[in-house]
This record gives C-alpha cells, sequence and structure tokens, in this order.
C-alpha cells in the first residue's frame, strides 16, 4: 500500500541534510512533487500539500524534522474531511447503508467485508441483494453472506426498488442492527443507473450511502465518485483493492477535492481485510511509524482478552502447546493478510509488501505445518518434548515430509517460543492487554 508515495517521501526528506538550507528544501519539494504526479495525486491536491509543507517548514525552521513533521501534519489535513470514519450507528436500529459503485470495483465482496467487520463487533447484520443487471451477482451475495454467516435477503420476480423496501421491512421486524442494501452497478454511469439508485434511496431513505471505489481507477475514480455525489449525495467513500494500489494518489484526491470522508479500505482479498480509515494513522503508515492502536482494535474484536491472558500465562510458564499454535494461527488469519498486519508494524512498512502473497491458509509452509500437527498424538500435540528420533520419523511419513522438514519445524516452534517468552516477561502482553481493553471501549462507545 502507498509503496510508491512512501518511497518518495523517503528520498524527500534525505534531500534535506543541513539547517536552513533553503535550496535543499526547494530540491525536498521537487523530488515530491514528481513522485506525487507520478502517483496519480491531482495537481490541485499537489499545489495545496507543497504549499503548505514549505510554508509550515520554513515557519518552524529548515531542517529534516521540522520537515518531516510539517509533512505529517500536512498530508493529515488533506485527508481529514469530517469525524466521520468508519461506522456509524443511527440513533435508533436498524441502521440502513445503500452500497453504490460501478461495476468491477469491487462493491459486493466490500458489502460483505463491511458485514463481516460489524458481525464481529456483535451487530446483527441483514444484507439485501438488489444488484439484478449482474449475471449471478445476487448468488454471489449469497454465498459471501454464508461465508460471513449473516442472514441473507431476496425475492425472486421483484424488483430492486420492492426487494430493497421488503429488506427494510424484515430489518424493522426482525431487530437487526444494521442493513446493507447490495445496489447495481454498471461498466458506465448512466441515466437507467442512476435513476435505479435514486428510486431505492427514496424508497428506504438510508442513513448513509456508501460508495465504492476501486484504488487503482486513479483520476477516473475521482470523477465518477463526483458524478455520484452530485445526484446521490455520498456520505462516505470505501475504498477497495488498496493493497494494490502502489500509488496511492486517489485517497488524497477524493478526500481534499470532493470533500467525501473516506471510511474504510479494503486492504486484501479475504473478508477480514477492511480497516476504518482514520487520517493520522493512515499517514503514519506512510510516514514508515506504523499503527498498532488498529491492530489492537483489530486483535481486540477477534481475540478475547481472556485468551490473551491463558496464552500470557502459558508462555511464561513454557506450555505453550502445538495446539495452542495451530489457534493462534487461525487468530491471525481472522486478524487479516500478512502484508495488511506487517505494515501495521512500526518500522516494517517496506516488508509488507514482500509478503503479499503469503497466505495463511494456502502456502506450502503451512501446509506442511498443519501436516505435522495433525499427525501426532493428543499427547504429543500438547508435550513438545515427546518427540525423539521414531516419533519424528512416525510424524514425517504421516505429513508426506522429510524428517528434516519435522526438525526444522521444531527448531522455529522452539524459537518461537522462546521469542514469545522474553516479550511477555518484559510487558509488552500487558501492553497489548492494555490496548485492547481501549480498543474495545472505543467499540462500545461507537
Amino acid at each position: 500500500m502507498f509503496g510508491v508515495i512512501t518511497e518518495s517521501f523517503q528520498s524527500a526528506i534525505n534531500k534535506i541534510r543541513f539547517q536552513d538550507d533553503e535550496k535543499a528544501l526547494k530540491k525536498a519539494l521537487e523530488e515530491l512533487k514528481k513522485s506525487l504526479l507520478k502517483s496519480d495525486v491531482h495537481y490541485k491536491v499537489l499545489k495545496h500539500l507543497l504549499e503548505e509543507i514549505e510554508q509550515k517548514t520554513k515557519l518552524a525552521g529548515i531542517g529534516k524534522d521540522n520537515f518531516l513533521k510539517a509533512l505529517r501534519e500536512s498530508l493529515v489535513n488533506i485527508l481529514t474531511t469530517s469525524s466521520n470514519y468508519g461506522f456509524i450507528f443511527a440513533p435508533k436500529p436498524p441502521t440502513i447503508i445503500l452500497m453504490a459503485g460501478l461495476q468491477g470495483s469491487g462493491k459486493t465482496t466490500t458489502t460483505a467485508k463491511l458485514a463481516h467487520y460489524l458481525k464481529t463487533r456483535q451487530k446483527k447484520v441483514l444484507l439485501a441483494a438488489c444488484d439484478l443487471q449482474r449475471l449471478a451477482a445476487v448468488e454471489q451475495l449469497r454465498q459471501l453472506s454464508f461465508q460471513v454467516e449473516v442472514d441473507f435477503y431476496y425475492e425472486e420476480h421483484k424488483t430492486a426498488i420492492e426487494i430493497a423496501k421488503r429488506a427494510k421491512e424484515k430489518a424493522i421486524e426482525g431487530l437487526y442492527d444494521v442493513l446493507l442494501v447490495d445496489s447495481a452497478g454498471r461498466l458506465a454511469i448512466d441515466e437507467v443507473l442512476m435513476n435505479e439508485l435514486y428510486a431505492i434511496k427514496e424508497a428506504i431513505n438510508p442513513n448513509e450511502i456508501f460508495y465504492v471505489v476501486d484504488s487503482l481507477s486513479g483520476q477516473d475514480g475521482v470523477k465518477s465518485a463526483a458524478l455520484f455525489h452530485q445526484k446521490m449525495d455520498l456520505t462516505g467513500v470505501i475504498l477497495s483493492k488498496f493493497d494494490g494500489d502502489s500509488k496511492g494518489g486517489i485517497a488524497l484526491s477524493i478526500a481534499h477535492q470532493l470533500g467525501i470522508p473516506l471510511r474504510f479500505i479494503g486492504v486484501g482479498e479475504k473478508i477480514v481485510d477492511l480497516e476504518v480509515f482514520i487520517p493520522d494513522r493512515i499517514v503514519g503508515r506512510l510516514m514508515g511509524a506504523g499503527d498498532i492502536q488498529s491492530l489492537a482494535e483489530r486483535t481486540a474484536a477477534v481475540i478475547s482478552e481472556k485468551e490473551v491472558k491463558d496464552i500470557s500465562k502459558k508462555i511464561k510458564k513454557g506450555k505453550f502447546t502445538f495446539n495452542d499454535f495451530l489457534t493462534q494461527l487461525d487468530n491471525v488469519k481472522k486478524i487479516g493478510s500478512m502484508q495488511s498486519i506487517i505494515s501495521m508494524l512500526p518500522g516494517l512498512g517496506n516488508v509488507a509488501s514482500a509478503l503479499k502473497d503469503v497466505d495463511l491458509d494456502n502456502s506450502k509452509e503451512i501446509k506442511q505445518m498443519r501436516a505435522m500437527v495433525a499427525s501426532m498424538t493428543p499427547k504429543e500435540r500438547n508435550n513438545p518434548d515427546l518427540l525423539n528420533g521414531s516419533r519424528k520419523k512416525r510424524i514425517a511419513l504421516g505429513a508426506g515430509v522429510d524428517v528434516s522438514d519435522v526438525n526444522r519445524f521444531l527448531k522455529q516452534f522452539e524459537n518461537a517460543a522462546k521469542m514469545a517468552k522474553r516479550f511477555s516477561n518484559k510487558g509488552g502482553m500487558a501492553d497489548l492487554m492494555g490496548l485492547m481493553k481501549d480498543a474495545k471501549m472505543g467499540q462500545l462507545r461507537r
């Protein structure tokens, strides 16, 4: 995410080596200008950003630290449109969200991701299939609702408007917290699409209208969002496929040019890969500072405080088992893709892109690890010390691997357990639990 922009920031910052060097500041700003134009940042947004950075840096005194601070503050200012980030619940449920977007933007998948986000926060969600134009769109949403384990509504031989109205009635009758209405998309904006969307809006009076934009669409995405906003009065934008957006200029352009709040970003292909868009946190990741708070919030949504305490006790006592290992592997999957998790850790943003294709379900290494654990007896899974030479041979045979693979896995397991023990002894686990507790409170307040 934002790979090109992040690199351009570092390159620009490195141009300033001495204090009060105006020539160096001009070189740094020029470096930023070239890179951000390549990153699809609109020239008006770029002009505003560079002027603000220059003014703030000169006011504080030209130097690397002040330039860095000015860059961070200016980016946060540009990305900040209002206080509406994430999901805002209506005073009286159900909260009704109308999802809009062009065909191919990832709208239907994003709708399911949003449903999953809400479900992990203990909300009762109903998905309504009102995309009757695209072949298999209804079935896609049905399958996704099954995967996410939320309720699904659709009626054959009904119009999209009739389905939306009935879905609202069902949401009220069923005491749902949220109704997400997936509307029809088109390959291009046309009058028929807009008229149908407007008719659905008038029929169900949604609390919000979210527009899903493909992050790779660049300025075309900004233009389409502007046209939808004129007709529908959008209340939020969700940027899909953000993990594949090496440029990232569309985020700056939508926020600054249109003034529509960016609410969420899709950061991977999996259902869990949806994040709240909070400007200062996103900028922190851009600047290589990570985003521990967001990581804590995502962790708190899928791992209970009790589970963290139990794991902490086991690690301290050196009783971390293979069963615990598999459980934590599954928990990591629930939190998100490896790329998005690593990008939240300070100083590791550049490593994230290298882990883009790491799949905790399908990678060869993970499959082998699971096969080895599955080939162990219950006693062996709970006591790694039992694994002698003959047992290792049996496990290797059962998993279809060499004994050397088993030994390598055991060494990795042992090293991970040692690192985890050191981490917990330094109060790291307590810090994580504190962050999770704060995150839980924040979720309750929202």
